[in-house]
């Protein structure tokens, strides 16, 4: 029932984002069109955006021939969860990541990228996919993609404000306000995410140590991923920052305002956290 409050939360700020952008290029059409727009994305949202985002990555869909070991660990860990068993898929890239996708349990997938099947070892690996399906358990995943999809078409209605020109209250061209869309509006849609992802994360994190029964398998693998996503950066990530957030750790290069506005809590402060609970955590499902 929360994470239905906090997916209707997230819709109705990114509607009123797309009405207000809208209202600015071009007043009150531009501003229906726009709330038109908006509802379309969102119903687009939410039955294809696991399909665009796993297709932005490239993935490739594995299953027990292919990839057994990696497929074999999911299983066993949708098991102990008490979910169905997603589509398991793998991107290939070196920056070591991985994410959950789908709008709920029965249409659920799960990516990891072959940098961290490279870095961890199995007992970290195992740790991180059972936060991944944690976000799966707890409808998260329908939280994370329809945000990155609606974050990705604010960004691409301000840049029209832009490239078209904003009008004032009375119909005039405004180039500052379709400057100022421009910035703000992608602003605004990062700090909605942001005000829902980073507890998300801290959840995930100890709801996934409990599934995994080993909370510091995960600690030692955010450690590792953390060291090793500063020099290798997550290509598809920077071209499409929208979908950082999906991320188990911010793909996204730190400082500027990408830092500023990290969707994704201090790696220290999970580690910490992890550790801090009982090493034999059992699974509560």
């Amino acid at each position: 029932m929360i994470n239905w409050l906090k997916t209707g939360i997230l819709m109705a700020g990114i509607m009123a984002l797309f009405g207000a952008v809208g209202s600015i290029i071009g007043g009150r059409e531009g501003m229906m069109l726009a709330l038109g727009f908006g509802l379309i994305s969102n119903f687009f949202a939410y039955w294809f955006s696991d399909k665009l985002v796993l297709r932005m990555y490239r993935a490739r869909e594995v299953d027990e021939t292919s990839a057994p070991q990696f497929y074999r660990m999911v299983q066993e860990l949708a098991q102990r969860a008490q979910l169905p068993m997603p589509r398991v898929y793998l991107i290939d890239e070196d920056a070591p990541n991985a994410f959950a996708t789908g709008r709920n349990p029965q249409n659920a997938a799960v990516a990891a990228t072959t940098g961290i099947l490279r870095i961890l070892d199995a007992r970290e690996l195992r740790g991180v996919m059972a936060h991944e399906l944690s976000h799966v358990k707890h409808r998260d995943i329908l939280i994370s993609t329809i945000s990155a999809t609606l974050a990705g078409a604010i960004s691409a209605l301000a840049n029209f404000a832009m490239f078209f020109g904003g009008r004032d209250s009375e119909g005039r061209s405004n180039p500052v306000a379709s400057i100022a869309v421009a910035i703000l509006a992608p602003i605004a849609a990062m700090l909605i995410q942001m005000a829902i992802s980073r507890a998300r994360e801290f959840e995930a994190d100890r709801r996934g140590a409990e599934i995994s029964g080993d909370p510091r398998a995960l600690a030692s693998a955010l450690e590792k991923i953390d060291h090793y996503a500063r020099g290798i950066p997550l290509e598809t990530a920077e071209r499409h920052p929208e979908t950082a957030q999906m991320m188990i750790m911010n793909p996204l290069s730190g400082g500027g305002l990408r830092g500023m506005f990290s969707t994704h809590p201090d790696t220290a402060e999970r580690i910490r956290r992890l550790l801090a609970m009982p090493a034999g955590a059992a699974a509560r499902v």
